[in-house]
């Protein structure tokens, strides 16, 4: 057999790495999945398609079939981010519909919509909680991903948000108005909610732990002075009564 064939095959021996790994033939949704749970431990600085290859048991060259490239990786993760808010989502639907179908017709439809960017505002809140590292991708990949291009997970949270406004009658205008105002409220609570603040995440002293020494006091006296209380979440509540005020209910 000539050096580097394959017995049977005119293939170079090695030109296609093998993607069956630890869990089995990849597949994209694999891929991701191990992606989010690389970043969650590791942060996205610690992701790279040699570390995922290593974590699924395949080699980093067998990634590029499901991921050709450290940016679609990226793509990928709020892809994960948006699909794992699609079954969240429809399980509330699910477990809400019996409850729902006694009082619907009496419910107001003009507050449906409302309501109804509430859930979707305090899902996509309860995703990012679990994952806090990939919630800076949902500002940055909009950045640099044109919306043609964007994964289609991340295109139906848009789409449903536009049907949902359009469905209760609003203008067009109205509509991206409101879609405008919600996405920008909504990922930047999030921003803000998650920031990091520990300077020396195990100072049980909560200024030594939040490093407020390194902030000269003449330059930033408020900052110092409102620091721990910044450190503090909002939580959902302060989401929703946010949200409450830019929908002017």
């Amino acid at each position: 057999m000539p050096k580097g064939r394959e017995a049977g095959s005119g293939a170079p021996q090695g030109r296609r790495a093998s993607d069956r790994g630890r869990y089995g033939r990849l597949s994209r949704e694999r891929v991701l999945a191990t992606a989010v749970e690389v970043v969650d431990r590791d942060g996205l600085s610690g992701l790279s398609m040699r570390k995922l290859g290593a974590e699924l048991g395949v080699e980093a060259m067998a990634l590029y079939r499901y991921a050709p490239s450290k940016s679609d990786l990226l793509d990928g993760l709020v892809e994960a981010f948006c699909l794992e808010l699609e079954a969240d989502l429809a399980g509330q639907t699910d477990q809400a519909d019996q409850a729902d179908q006694a009082d619907q017709a009496e419910r107001p439809p003009a507050a449906d919509w409302r309501r109804e960017l509430h859930r979707i505002a305090l899902a996509t809140y309860g995703v990012a909680l679990r994952h806090p590292n990939v919630v800076p991708l949902l500002a940055t990949r909009l950045l640099s991903t044109p919306l043609a291009r964007r994964p289609t997970a991340v295109l139906r949270s848009d789409e449903r948000v536009l049907a949902l406004l359009r469905d209760a009658g609003l203008s067009d205008r109205r509509t991206v108005q409101l879609h405008r105002a919600f996405t920008a409220w909504l990922l930047g609570y999030l921003l803000v909610e998650l920031r990091a603040m520990d300077d020396e995440p195990g100072e049980p002293d909560p200024a030594f732990r939040l490093g407020l020494h390194r902030m000269p006091a003449r330059e930033f006296p408020q900052l110092r002075a409102i620091a721990l209380a910044l450190d503090d979440r909002g939580g959902p509540g302060e989401l929703a009564a946010g949200l409450d005020a830019l929908l002017g209910s």
